[in-house]
């Protein structure tokens, strides 16, 4: 049974003014990126699925920071572009850990061929899996984040 909103996480990584992104080609959809994120599983906080994704899926080891973008697909409103599940994202500020080498996994996902260093510059020239461009710029500017709560460490 699907939940009513499915909550996923994933790592924002930049390093010489280029994003860390995961890039697929779908038969349908063609080829578009998408950062290291996925759905949390039961049992498993934000900062937990960070992790396990950005190594899932770029074979990353990231340092967990705080909230950079929040975003949210409701498929009624987008002629479910992207499937029927009504999902959350929150795209955590990480950083690479020194010894970590982002590189496309030993059993990647279905349709992703490669992990790139995506320079800001060409953000506007691909299409990502959310369209949120101007919103990454923009935070990639600003700096703005949201701290995550955790009631486990208060």
């Amino acid at each position: 049974m699907l939940s009513h909103i499915r909550v996923r996480a994933g790592a924002l990584i930049m390093q010489d003014e280029a994003l860390l992104m995961v890039k697929y080609d779908h038969p349908t959809r063609g080829v578009f990126y998408d950062f290291p994120a996925g759905g949390a599983e039961p049992g498993e906080s934000l900062s937990e699925t960070v992790l396990r994704e950005a190594k899932e899926e770029a074979n990353a080891d990231v340092i967990v920071g705080p909230i950079a973008v929040v975003y949210e697909y409701v498929p009624q409103h987008n002629q479910k572009k992207y499937g029927s599940q009504h999902t959350l994202v929150m795209l955590f500020d990480c950083k690479l850990q020194a010894s970590s080498v982002p590189s496309l996994p030993a059993t990647p996902d279905p349709y992703e061929v490669d992990v790139v260093w995506l320079p800001l510059s060409q953000m506007h020239e691909v299409e990502l899996y959310a369209n949120i461009a101007p919103q990454l710029l923009d935070y990639v500017k600003q700096q703005r984040s949201i701290e995550l709560i955790e009631e486990h460490t208060l």
